[in-house]
């Protein structure tokens, strides 16, 4: 019987990726882009054959840049706006988004998602109650704070490509941060991310980051040592001047590990749940060996 273990797919990131990823030439046979759609089912069958989980979720964003974090941190993801609060994303994508959802329906699954939360928040929750091993696939280095190794949490880092995968455990932050997952929010907020649009502190990069976390452990830590006078003057000064900051920052960039969802059945089909549906679909959207993939990755589960 296989250990059990659960995998949690940051979906949109992945979905993304493959959107740019795989040429958009690729196409149905009534000529609608579906290189997203093809894409995402070859990383699910690759990382289920993988990784053998017993329960899979698709996590979702909901919202992609929620109420609150914007109230926090205005520049929140603001350099994405098009309009109001729609975010850029190219039209083909823009498509392709309902085919998933089809899809993954059909093969039956699920898709997790909560109201004003990003799916990191729906994965942060998931994780967090997991009483099995837990993976987490995506390309958004701020679930590195879910590391645990305690709690057989890892994270399958596809930032440098799905075929290239890092398996992200505590060894492999402090080698590359000299940090662990605990501390990975506060070096976040320090550091800064202009794909968030979180400035971070102004004269302070990742090297120092780091240090200040590893040496003092947290904000509270770090402010603490700048007060009492343990911090040269400049890196005092740097800290100071970005205080009305380090406070919502911190919130933001923080996942929510207490999302109320639903009960959930996360077991991994077999077989497609409307194999009708899925056999449809396939057809209509000239899925090819993508579905035949994702049906024997399954059937491997």
């Amino acid at each position: 019987m296989a250990e059990p273990r659960l995998l949690l797919f940051d979906t949109a990131s992945l979905y993304f990726r493959a959107f740019h990823g795989v040429p958009t030439t690729l196409r149905s046979p009534d000529g609608r882009p579906v290189n997203a759609v093809r894409g995402l089912l070859d990383f699910l069958a690759r990382f289920i054959t993988d990784y053998a989980p017993t329960q899979v979720a698709c996590c979702w964003d909901d919202a992609w840049r929620p109420a609150w974090r914007v109230a926090l941190l205005p520049s929140y993801k603001a350099h994405r706006v098009a309009y109001r609060d729609v975010e850029q994303v190219p039209e083909e994508l823009v498509a392709q988004v309902p085919l998933i959802r089809e899809v993954l329906a059909a093969l039956g699954l699920v898709v997790v998602g909560a109201p004003d939360c990003e799916a990191d928040d729906v994965i942060g929750t998931l994780a967090t109650a997991s009483a099995v091993p837990t993976d987490i696939v995506t390309g958004d280095r701020d679930l590195f704070q879910l590391v645990d190794d305690d709690r057989s949490v890892r994270v399958l880092y596809v930032g440098r490509g799905v075929a290239n995968h890092d398996r992200v455990d505590a060894d492999w932050l402090r080698a590359k941060y000299g940090i662990d997952g605990a501390g990975y929010v506060d070096f976040a907020v320090l550091r800064g991310d202009p794909s968030d649009g979180l400035p971070g502190v102004a004269g302070i990069g990742e090297k120092t980051a780091a240090r200040l976390v590893a040496d003092h452990r947290d904000l509270a830590g770090i402010m603490g040592a700048a007060t009492s006078g343990r911090l040269s003057p400049t890196l005092t000064a740097r800290l100071a001047a970005a205080v009305g900051y380090l406070g919502p920052a911190q919130e933001v960039v923080a996942v929510r590990t207490d999302v109320p969802l639903p009960p959930l059945e996360l077991t991994l089909p077999r077989t497609p749940a409307d194999p009708q549906r899925f056999a449809d679909l396939t057809d209509l959207l000239g899925l090819g060996g993508s579905a035949e993939r994702i049906v024997a990755a399954l059937a491997r589960g």
